[in-house]
């Protein structure tokens, strides 16, 4: 095993460094518009890789090596993907950045981060030992507005830039965090008997 700040460094970390690799290989790399888009990818995963494991609770829990090791393996494929896309083989003239596509793609990706972030901070609020039930934000209607966030921000990526390579990450997304939404909802429901009954597992009123 390692430590889970290291472990999830490691896993995190080619998301930045590989992307940039690939894409700095394309033929659109001086292109304003996929700048911006790798921009916003690099923003997203260098907080993701390096900062995020700084503030972790329990950093020093232990992550198994083939835990660490798929991640990293899937990692370095999608930033491959996404970044070959964005820098070779798709088409993102300057005005791509006022299509209305980008535009609502943009916001999407903000107000995802902006609950992520958000709910992370409730998560990570001083407490007394042992667990609480979440409280304040997106945590009056979801167990899980982490995940929530998460799966906004990657469908608003694939909308700004109206790939295939994000919506198969934006699908691959939703395949891995909804039922891990499902399993925390159901150990809050049977560990905290007055677990709040409206609540749902990730999305408001629905699921």
């Amino acid at each position: 095993t390692v430590s889970s700040r290291a472990g999830w460094t490691v896993m995190e970390a080619p998301a930045c460094l590989v992307f940039a690799a690939v894409f700095l290989l394309g033929r659109h790399r001086a292109e304003l518009a996929p700048l911006v888009l790798h921009g916003i990818w690099q923003v997203h995963y260098l907080h993701r890789a390096f900062l995020f494991p700084l503030r972790m609770r329990g950093g020093q829990r232990r992550l198994p090596h083939g835990l660490v090791l798929c991640g990293l393996a899937f990692n370095v494929l999608n930033a491959y993907v996404q970044a070959r896309w964005i820098s070779h083989l798709g088409h993102y003239p300057a005005g791509w950045l006022a299509d209305p596509r980008f535009a609502a793609g943009a916001l999407l990706f903000l107000a995802g981060a902006g609950i992520n972030l958000h709910a992370d901070a409730v998560l990570r609020a001083p407490r007394e030992r042992g667990y609480r039930v979440p409280e304040g934000g997106l945590y009056r209607w979801v167990s899980c507005p982490n995940y929530l966030g998460e799966l906004i921000e990657w469908c608003g990526f694939a909308l700004m830039t109206f790939s295939p390579a994000a919506a198969v990450f934006a699908v691959w997304t939703a395949a891995n965090l909804v039922p891990r939404a499902l399993a925390h909802h159901r150990w809050y429901r049977e560990r905290f008997p007055d677990y709040p009954r409206a609540r749902r597992a990730i999305v408001p009123f629905l699921l």
